[in-house]
């Protein structure tokens, strides 16, 4: 019995798509996905050179991609469930719970814990094992990934409020703080770190077989099935991942903050799965990628940053954001809904 090629990723997720119609209108709405967010992004550049005179400078520049740092992060892990047709809303109770506790083990103000690398290492534990049990209680327990992670959002945020206490907690490990603020070969650390999880993602997506099985899953998920893909355990592994992006995305918020605050990761989930969306990945699954989300994380942040270089106001900026968001689930969305039996 002789056996074929595997299928590249995004082939598996497109057959359906390709079914009735041209290869041309296929082609045609694969590069529209693909190229339309870049082209908005250039396109914002060039309207913001000419309405802010500061926004096409070094310094400005760094601004933006310190800003996109931490998103970046985020959005990988929110990537791949995304990829599956999952969602993950526990990104800021999850940044919580690990900011709180890598303060709380690491030299602080309220004890006497001082366990310099290994808080980072144990916050971004705490990180994946909140994604383990979004994972287990999604794929295996068979909970709507909505609900599930709705949930431990919350559960995130009581148990930072817990570990908070009455006083906050100052980080006093300079020489930790130092580090992570500091920069690699003239890079910010924190976007090392962010490039890293590009990186990884992308290896992930493009060249395992995990990847392979997250466009699959997101494309037909029971023709996976039938296929021999490990579907549960797939997921489970998805939401471990984005778990620990989310920990560590908390571990470099509260350095940056300096102290332990619940909020720390408050407006990262709107930013994070807008961006998702924005760059072209499909809430239903099957298409897209880090390289769209890292399209979407850049497009939301420069248009908040040249809006502000703008003197627009907070009102202007949101309505902006919720008006590129729409169009884009609109244009993404558009070319699969043919083959989407329901809207969900």
């Amino acid at each position: 019995m002789t056996t074929s090629a595997p299928a590249q990723p995004e082939e598996i997720a497109a057959a359906g798509d390709i079914t009735g119609s041209s290869g041309r209108s296929v082609l045609l709405s694969r590069w529209g996905r693909s190229l339309g967010p870049l082209v908005a992004l250039v396109a914002l550049c060039v309207i913001f050179s000419f309405t802010a005179d500061s926004f096409f400078t070094v310094g400005n520049f760094n601004a933006i991609v310190q800003q996109a740092a931490i998103p970046l992060i985020l959005a990988m892990g929110a990537t791949l469930v995304v990829l599956i047709g999952s969602v993950d809303l526990s990104i800021e109770g999850v940044m919580a719970a690990s900011g709180l506790t890598f303060v709380l083990l690491a030299a602080n103000s309220v004890n006497g814990n001082n366990l310099g690398l290994w808080a980072v290492l144990l916050a971004i534990g705490v990180g994946a094992l909140f994604g383990l049990v979004n994972g287990v209680l999604h794929a295996i327990a068979r909970v709507p990934s909505f609900l599930v992670t709705l949930g431990t959002w919350f559960i995130g945020l009581g148990v930072a409020t817990v570990l908070f206490g009455t006083t906050t907690p100052q980080l006093a490990d300079a020489g930790l703080t130092e580090w992570a603020q500091g920069a690699w070969l003239g890079i910010p650390i924190i976007v090392v770190f962010a490039v890293v999880a590009l990186f990884i993602t992308l290896f992930i997506c493009k060249f395992t077989p995990l990847g392979t099985h997250t466009y699959a899953i997101g494309g037909d998920e029971a023709i996976s099935k039938v296929t021999g893909i490990n579907v549960s355990r797939t997921k489970v592994i998805l939401f471990t991942i984005a778990g620990i992006m989310s920990g560590l995305g908390g571990v470099l918020a509260t350095i940056r903050l300096g102290v332990g605050d619940v909020g720390v990761g408050s407006g990262n989930l709107f930013l994070t799965l807008s961006a998702v969306v924005v760059g072209g990945t499909l809430l239903s699954g099957g298409r897209g990628g880090p390289l769209h989300s890292l399209v979407g994380i850049l497009l939301l942040v420069v248009l908040g940053n040249g809006l502000l270089l703008s003197g627009a106001s907070p009102y202007v900026q949101q309505g902006a954001q919720g008006v590129i968001i729409v169009a884009a689930v609109i244009a993404t969305g558009w070319p699969a809904r043919n083959r989407l039996r329901v809207v969900k």
